[in-house]
This record gives C-alpha cells, sequence and structure tokens, in this order.
C-alpha cells in the first residue's frame, strides 16, 4: 500500500487551502442547494428588503403618482391592498418553493425547459435588470447635480443633457458595481447599515414637505378630517394628469402596488434570495419593503413632486437630488446615493447570476462587473426609462410573469396529472416545447390585449379594415392596460402549461436523468 504523505502543515500547500477557503466564503451555489450550513436567519432578510425596496427609485416612482394625477383616496388606499397583496404573493407563490428546492430561479429553469430555453429567458430577465439597475444609477446620479450644476435630464427627455450627467452616472454606477460583485452576503450586510438611517431620512422628507403644505394653505389640523382636506384638495387632488401621462385611478395604483415586483414574487425570481431562508415564513420580511418603502417612501417622495408642483406648476422636473436637498440639506443628497445603491446592487447581483448562466464558465464576480458597465451605460444613454418608469416596470413583469406560472404549476401540480416535473432535466430535452408554446402564446395574447385600438387604428388607416360601430366596440372593450393585463395572464400560462404537457410528454417519451 502506497504511503499516503500529509501536506497541510507545510509552506507549498497552504496557498491552495486558503484559495479554497476563500472561494468557499464567496461561493453562491449557482448550480446545486444553498447547504444547511449556508442559511440565513430572519434579520438577513428584514434588512435585505427594507434596503433594496427604500431606494432610490422611490424618488422617481412617488412623484409619478401625482404626475398621473392620482387623487388621495386612490392613492393611499390603493396602496395599502396592493402592498398587502405583494407581501401574500412572497409567502405563499414564491418562498416554499425557495425553502423547499434551494435553487436559484435560472438553474431550476433549466431542469424544467432546457438549456436552449433558459437562455432566452436568462437574457430577457439579465437584460431588464440590468436597464433597471441603470435607472436606480439614473436617480442616484442627480444627487452629484446639486454640487456640480450640471444639466440633467428633464421628465420628457429621451438622451443625455450634458456631460457632466455622463460623468456622473459612471462615477455612480462602478461604485454601485463594487458592492454587487462582491455577492448577497455583501449586500445584506450593507443593507441592515443603511437601511435604518434612510427610512428615517425618507420620513424626514414627508415631515417637513408635509409641514410646508400646512404652512402655504394656511391649515390647522386639529382632527383627521382636517388632514384629509389638506391631502384631498392639496396635495393628492386627483386632476387632469401631466401631459403624456395616463391618469390613475385606485385600480391603477392597486395593480401597480401589487405587480410592481411581479418579476420577484408571481414571477418567482425572488427564489435566488429567498434560498438562503431557514424557514418560508421568512418571506414577510418583504412587508419591510411593501410599507416602509412602497408605502411610506413613495408617500414622501410623492409630498416632494406636489410642493414643487405647489410652488410652481410648470416645474416638471423630476430631479431627486435637487428636490432632496431643498428638503433636507447634505442628508438628502446622501440618501438618494444610498438609497440607490441598496437597490442597484441586488439588482446587478440578480443580473449577474442569469447572464452567469448563459455563460457557466464565467465566474459570477466578472459577469457582474460586466452587468455593471453595462447598467451605467444604459442609465447615461437611456434617461427616457427613468422617467417612464411605471410602463418599464409593468412590461418587465408582463415579460417574465410566464416563466413564474411555469415553475409553480411544474412544483406543485404537473405530477398530480401524471406528468413529469422537470422534464427537461429527466428527458435529456434542450427546450422544453410546452413551457416556449405556453411563454410566447401568453405574451403574444397579452401584446395584443394593450394594443388592440393601436392594432385597430393601423388596420383602418391603411384600408384593411372599415371604422366600424363593431370596431369601436372591440377597441372600447377589448383593450386592457398594461398595467391590468399581467394578472389574468398568469392563469392563461399555467392553463396552457399544463395542457400543452399532456400532449407533449406522450409524444416524446422521458429518458432516466444521467448521473
Amino acid at each position: 500500500m502506497a504511503k499516503v504523505e500529509d501536506f497541510s502543515n507545510t509552506s507549498v500547500c497552504r496557498p491552495q487551502l486558503e484559495q479554497q477557503e476563500a472561494a468557499a466564503a464567496h461561493e453562491e451555489y449557482e448550480r446545486r442547494p444553498v447547504p444547511p450550513s449556508a442559511l440565513l436567519g430572519f434579520k438577513s432578510f428584514l434588512g435585505m428588503y427594507a434596503g433594496e425596496h427604500t431606494a432610490g427609485t422611490e424618488l422617481m416612482i412617488g412623484p409619478l403618482f401625482v404626475a398621473a394625477g392620482v387623487s388621495a383616496f386612490d392613492f393611499i388606499v390603493g396602496l395599502l391592498v396592493g402592498n398587502a397583496l405583494a407581501v401574500i404573493s412572497w409567502m405563499l407563490f414564491c418562498a416554499p418553493i425557495a425553502t423547499r428546492a434551494r435553487l436559484t430561479l435560472y438553474y431550476q429553469l433549466e431542469q424544467i425547459c432546457g438549456r436552449k430555453l433558459v437562455t432566452i429567458y436568462n437574457l430577457a430577465n439579465g437584460v431588464m435588470f440590468t436597464i433597471l439597475a441603470g435607472a436606480m444609477i439614473t436617480v442616484s446620479a442627480t444627487a452629484l447635480g446639486v454640487g456640480f450644476k450640471f444639466e440633467m435630464p428633464g421628465l420628457n427627455d429621451t438622451a443625455p443633457t450634458s456631460v457632466g450627467w455622463v460623468i456622473a452616472v459612471v462615477i455612480v454606477g462602478l461604485l454601485f458595481t463594487i458592492c454587487a460583485a462582491y455577492g448577497f452576503k455583501a449586500m445584506c450586510r450593507f443593507a441592515n447599515v443603511a437601511a435604518p438611517w434612510m427610512v428615517l431620512v425618507f420620513l424626514t422628507f414627508g415631515i417637513i414637505t408635509f409641514k410646508r403644505f400646512m404652512d402655504a394653505s394656511q391649515t390647522e389640523i386639529r382632527s383627521l378630517s382636517d388632514l384629509w382636506t389638506l391631502c384631498s384638495t392639496t396635495i393628492w387632488k386627483g386632476g387632469e394628469p401631466l401631459a403624456g401621462r395616463v391618469k390613475f385611478t385606485f385600480w391603477h395604483v392597486m395593480f401597480f402596488a401589487w405587480f410592481c415586483n411581479m418579476a420577484w414574487h408571481i414571477g418567482l425570481s425572488d427564489l435566488t434570495v429567498l434560498r438562503y431562508a431557514k424557514k418560508s415564513w421568512y418571506a414577510i420580511a418583504s412587508a419591510a419593503g411593501m410599507y416602509v418603502g412602497h408605502f411610506m417612501a413613495w408617500i414622501c417622495a410623492s409630498l416632494l413632486f406636489a410642493y414643487q408642483l405647489h410652488l410652481d406648476p410648470t416645474n416638471t422636473n423630476v430631479h431627486a437630488g435637487p428636490m432632496t436637498y431643498e428638503t433636507a440639506g447634505l442628508a438628502g443628497v446622501f440618501c438618494v446615493v444610498i438609497a440607490g445603491w441598496t437597490t442597484a446592487s441586488p439588482t446587478m447581483y440578480r443580473a449577474g447570476l442569469a447572464f452567469q448562466a448563459i455563460m457557466p464558465k464565467r465566474s459570477r464576480f466578472a459577469v457582474t462587473w460586466g452587468i455593471g458597465v453595462c447598467s451605467l451605460i444604459a442609465a447615461a444613454v437611456f434617461p427616457v426609462v427613468t422617467m417612464r418608469l411605471l410602463d418599464f416596470v409593468a412590461i418587465w413583469g408582463l415579460i417574465l410573469m410566464p416563466m413564474g406560472a411555469v415553475i409553480f404549476v411544474d412544483f406543485w401540480i404537473i405530477r398530480k396529472f401524471g406528468l413529469q416535473s422537470n422534464y427537461a432535466l429527466h428527458s435529456g430535452k434542450s427546450f422544453n416545447l410546452a413551457a416556449g408554446l405556453a411563454w410566447l402564446i401568453t405574451l403574444t395574447v397579452c401584446t395584443v390585449l394593450v394594443n388592440t385600438t393601436k392594432i385597430a387604428d393601423a388596420l383602418v388607416a391603411r384600408n384593411i379594415l372599415a371604422d366600424t360601430a363593431s370596431l369601436q366596440w372591440i377597441k372600447q372593450h377589448l383593450t386592457i392596460e398594461i398595467f391590468f393585463v399581467s394578472l389574468p395572464g398568469w392563469f392563461v400560462t399555467a392553463i396552457l402549461y399544463l395542457l400543452i404537457s399532456m400532449v407533449y410528454q406522450k409524444k416524446i417519451r422521458p429518458q432516466p436523468a444521467k448521473g
């Protein structure tokens, strides 16, 4: 028997051991379940959700509600209901699967859909995350405009407006990328430190601005009735929206609050995050993001813009940096930067995982750096995404939502019909046609419904259809706004995937998984 020598104490092997330990410390388990030793406690998720959703984008989204002419009742009540539905979606749809499979969204989809189909999905998902990170960089870059006085994009601008703006975007984008490249645990530590301070600053925005409204209107608040009168007649007046904006009702606010993170909860992107949770109920931590961020922060941010319009109705620029500086000084400016940081970094992290799944031989660290560069380029060149953020978020949810329905059906339902779950894994197929068709058909139907009026008008303009009473009825009753189409779309995908799988799996006999 050959002698086995112990090299554990030699100087030759110590560097190798140190490299292995360092690799283990930065392991993100992209292609295997998260082990028990790597699971995280409730506090990590509380800080992450509060930090991620009390963010720089809230300083953009809040004002856009005001730009949409929302009323006080529709705004407040719509946010209360919509955010509750979002928390329920995280708890009932996303967390139970995440804590059972403990796989990233991308690797779980690969087992269901096959390598080729999931590559298409990962590409779409990664591009969307990259653009969203760019929007967050855009918001934070406005903070630098306070001190350097360069020209910043306005509400209707589609391109950069100055060299100073481009430089600011590059500086902020590189800063955010550093944090994202070091992984999930680094982001949790940063969020836990930053979140409490950010919450207080956002609350300060709201208190100071509300006091200014009271002074400007010479109103004394002696009862809830007085408070409500000020809100409904002076702040969120429910008038006509600004030019080019859709008028928001209760239903717009509720569905937007519910579905602005649809890709995360019902679309199951947060499988990637919640796979680290010890218990599925940890998803209730999302309430910290919804009610601190998407309720309190949106309200406070909307107050900033409403007061700006109150002083000068022609000043429709949504520049977070100047607005917060006017209200809270340097603390407001720093809050804009930090708030963007705590959101852009997790978004880049998710995008990095999406693209790393396409290029598994590339390290997540290197891929994330590439995402950061693309995000800052998108932010510098296309500020229009930020100025139309409500529409972008709705489109994003629509594109990615169907695969959440596919995973849900595959995990919980498909075996009850005698069908094979994780079909691509067991059949060796690289493209699950059932999932691909369900996704494509759903997106096609939803796109047609959203654009029924435009399609009909185009056909009439080309003399393909006559402008009849029947056509007018179709345009009036079969056109669904982008904010409402995703909910029925989820059920359409689920039913299609199940029905097509019944046919598809009968024709192709599954093969035993290799290994």
